[in-house]
């Protein structure tokens, strides 16, 4: 199935002139770059209509948060005409009963995407001009599914919230605030994560279950099992009527049969045939016989595989679940001169949390008073507790709280220590860093991989395909002469051996348990789609700045020329650099002030940022210059002899080096230094042991530079003096080079290159909100040791997945032949069948406990 989104091209890059501006173009490259769009281009419009951008892509491999998300990082945002939702809902135990679902929501007026998972979200993207949430969630309950709201969403939506109702849920919104895009989405899933399930009616927890709760399916499948037992004992053990054995065989065929039959039904309304429907017509076909034990076997085992198949799947969803148990359900905030202890929905921005020895913090923020240090590994994955303290400037923090240093940052749900600590709340609770998180594992729950898709595939063709061989073993009789009871009871029989349970739960219940994992660690993998490729990359591009080095240059040498002086030379660059919130910007501010220490310094006005190059501004009426050596060999111009030799020295050492000119004058060169992380080269190591056989790294900073850099990490590569807009293209050229390529890096300044690779991996993405968003893969921390672990984790995923689909298929290939040619019969095809499932799920349960000592 293929999505398909028409968007205006004013809408989405509102200051071109027209569809043939080379933006237009360069958006539509980057879109078709990207895994899971299949095609974009331009449909022009009727007279008097604006063009607009036709975006073709795999709802299975990008859904349509997404695919929103990908077009913002291009330069564009999708039009309001399209919602999604993504929640969390009871009702959906098993991956087959997610497809029924998914199928049968699909063919809902308005829907355009669903996909729904075992593991308990569902996704949703629709047409609002043509349904709304409450529709399909009235079309959810008809199909049995429930929204799971918490406490926080129901007064949402009974408008009881102080913030006053909001639009999605409700049957009677208020008008939309034009400044709030119309797409909110996500409400309950962010809300999950900032509270608790609390059901309003007791009976509500056994809606999904039945009459004996969650359990009902497992308890009807031990009556089967103890009906059956009964029965076969009593007609070889006693000489009762045989009416009496049969009566417990029935119950048997009910207990067993009732929730395959539900299953079967829904699946053949929403036109496929799946495995129950397979199984329903193996046991009727024994019933026929007259092998009623041999059917309520069937029915036994199936029902009683199927159980177990959910309390496995179980153990990975609650995995998850777990992350969003991890802030606490109150805070104790400072209001006036007095304490409150309130829930965490009802602390505000700006407000100041108190956090006591010990306790788990409320709220995102950072420290206003007190030191102590805090175990981040809940969210980052950080093994070292972390030690904090109060920022300098309160108001300048809370002005820009994504640039504070992480010895002030907290997160909700991390751990702290022996010392008290005042917060002062950043973000909402359903806004917070553990929020978003949990809300985007539960996304990444809904993306299949690509071999999951294969496998989906394979299903809708596999399953009539065995009908049809079943219905030619039915007619062979005609032929042979063979009678007819044994040639259908072989067919029954190759109906269970043929059915592929096994394959049907091999790639999710591994996607599902590495994810889970994952997420337990610090590092945030969006889909099966990156897992899967994260394992079978063969190269890896990193990013210099922040990645493989500190990210925190400081300045070692301060060259003049001529006839200025030193102290000159610093007084310019601190005055201009000092308006710039570049990092080596920040770098010269603070290494020219140590310098400068007791000097006035002057006031410099109207700086310009020269992309790629450096700066410009003025002092006391004259421009300043300062930056790379090609922002002064412009236009023939040619650097003097000694700023060269200058330039080359220090870059030779490993320096960044940054040129000072004033009006026709040029001060002299200073020269920052940027070492490389500790376990940068640890890294790469672990790395090419894991098998990744080519690293590396692209930089803006010169060729010598990168190379010296690169030399002492142990790359193969280095590629220096790089553009933005050159990063791309470098990455497009490894690309065509290696079969799977990442881009590490801040997922802010890389975003672009990130996006045109097969994985992004976004580095310290708990302190970035467009980290978190852009990449395929966030590592929470800003610990690159977080990498080899993702890497390996992904591998043993596909190690997984592999072993998997080669224990189903080949069960299903030796089962076949054997009950074709009558070697094996119903009941021991049904114990090799659900055998086979119960290990594959098992199987994929290890990787719950990858890498744990």
């Amino acid at each position: 199935m293929t999505g398909k989104l028409q968007l205006e091209i004013p809408v989405l890059l509102p200051y071109v002139p027209d569809e043939r501006d080379e933006c237009v173009g360069r958006l539509v490259e980057e879109l078709e770059d990207r895994e899971g769009v299949e095609e974009a281009h331009i449909v022009e419009g009727p007279d008097g209509e604006p063009a607009k951008l036709c975006i073709h892509y795999d709802p299975d491999a990008l859904s349509l948060p997404r695919i929103r998300r990908i077009s913002e990082r291009a330069g564009a945002r999708l039009t309001e005409r399209f919602g999604h939702a993504l929640w969390s809902v009871e009702g959906i135990d098993h991956p087959r009963r997610a497809r029924t679902v998914a199928e049968r929501l699909k063919r809902t007026r308005g829907v355009v995407e669903a996909e729904a998972t075992a593991s308990g979200p569902l996704r949703v993207g629709f047409d609002w001009e043509l349904t709304n949430e409450a529709e399909i969630r009235e079309n959810l309950q008809k199909l049995g599914v429930r929204v799971v709201r918490d406490r926080r969403a129901r007064e949402r939506a009974r408008g009881e919230d102080r913030d006053g109702p909001v639009r999605h849920g409700l049957e009677e919104a208020p008008e939309p605030d034009p400044h709030v895009p119309r797409d909110r989405a996500l409400l309950d899933a962010e809300e999950a994560g900032s509270g608790e399930d609390d059901h309003e009616e007791d009976d509500d927890r056994h809606h999904h279950g039945g009459v004996f709760g969650e359990n009902t399916e497992l308890i009807f499948a031990i009556l089967s099992g103890a009906a059956l037992i009964t029965g076969f004992l009593l007609s070889v053990l006693t000489d009762v009527t045989g009416w009496v054995p049969l009566g417990f065989y029935f119950a048997a065929y009910f207990f067993g049969g009732f929730y395959t039959l539900r299953e079967a039904a829904e699946n053949v309304r929403a036109g496929r045939f799946e495995i129950d429907f397979l199984m329903l017509i193996a046991a009727t076909g024994a019933a026929i016989l007259g092998e009623w034990a041999e059917g309520a076997l069937l029915l036994f085992l199936f029902s009683l595989g199927h159980s177990l198949e959910h309390y496995a799947m179980g153990r990975a969803r609650k995995a998850i679940e777990a992350l969003a148990e991890l802030a606490p359900k109150t805070a104790l905030v400072r209001r006036g001169d007095a304490r409150e202890e309130v829930p965490v929905e009802e602390v505000e921005v700006g407000e100041v949390v108190i956090v006591k020895p010990n306790e788990r913090i409320p709220a995102d923020g950072f420290v206003v008073g007190g030191e102590s240090s805090v175990d981040q590994s809940p969210v980052t994955g950080e093994n070292v507790p972390v030690d904090k303290r109060p920022v300098d400037d309160t108001e300048a923090a809370m002005e820009a709280p994504e640039k504070l240093d992480a010895a002030s940052r907290v997160f909700a749900g991390t751990i702290n220590g022996a010392g008290s600590l005042e917060v002062k709340v950043t973000r909402r609770a359903e806004d917070n860093t553990l929020a978003r998180i949990v809300r985007m594992v539960r996304e990444a729950e809904t993306q299949k991989s690509p071999t999951q898709r294969f496998t989906d595939r394979f299903e809708r063709i596999f399953v009539p395909s065995v009908l049809g061989f079943v219905a030619l073993l039915l007619a062979l009789p005609l032929l042979t002469g063979e009678p007819f009871g044994d040639a259908f009871y072989r067919a029954m029989a190759v109906l269970v051996a043929a059915s592929p349970c096994a394959l049907a739960i091999a790639t999710p219940s591994a996607v599902l348990s590495g994810v889970a994992r994952a997420g337990g660690s610090g590092v945030l993998v969006k889909g099966g789609g990156p897992l899967e490729n994260l394992g079978t990359l063969t190269a890896v591009a990193f990013d210099k700045t922040g990645t493989l080095t500190e990210g925190k240059p400081r300045l070692t040498d301060v060259v003049p020329y001529e006839d200025a002086d030193e102290q000159e030379l610093l007084r310019a660059a601190v005055a201009v650099e000092r308006l710039s919130d570049h990092p080596l910007a920040a770098a010269v501010t603070k290494g020219g002030a140590e310098r400068l220490e007791g000097t006035a310094m002057p006031e410099a006005d109207g700086l310009e940022s020269l992309t790629g190059r450096g700066v410009r501004a003025r002092l006391d009426g004259e421009p300043v210059w300062i930056g790379k050596d090609d922002l002064f060999e412009r236009d023939g111009e040619k650097l003097p002899g000694e700023i060269r030799r200058t330039v080359e020295r220090l870059e030779g050492d490993g320096r960044t080096t940054m040129i000072v000119r004033r009006g026709e004058g040029y001060l002299g060169v200073l020269g920052l230094m940027d070492t490389p992380r500790g376990s940068a080269a640890e890294v790469v190591k672990k790395l090419r042991q894991v098998g990744l056989r080519r690293m590396i790294m692209i930089s803006g900073d010169n060729q010598r530079v990168a190379d010296a850099v690169a030399e002492k990490i142990g790359l193969d590569e280095a590629r220096g003096d790089l553009l933005p807009e050159d990063k791309v293209g470098a990455i497009k050229e490894l690309r065509k080079q290696e079969s799977k390529l990442a881009m590490v890096g801040d997922g802010v300044n890389d975003a672009p290159a990130m996006a045109n690779s097969t994985v992004g991996i976004a580095m310290g993405a708990a302190g970035s909100d467009v980290a978190l968003e852009t990449a395929d893969v966030a590592l929470m921390s800003d610990d690159l040791r977080q990498l080899p672990f993702a890497t390996g984790l992904s591998r043993a995923t596909s190690r997984t997945i592999k072993q998997n689909l080669w224990v189903s298929l080949g069960v299903v290939v030796l089962l076949i032949p054997a009950t074709a040619f009558g070697l094996l019969g119903i009941g021991p095809a049904v114990v090799f069948h659900e055998g086979s499932t119960l290990l594959v799920v098992f199987n994929a349960l290890r990787l719950l406990a990858y890498g744990r000592n």
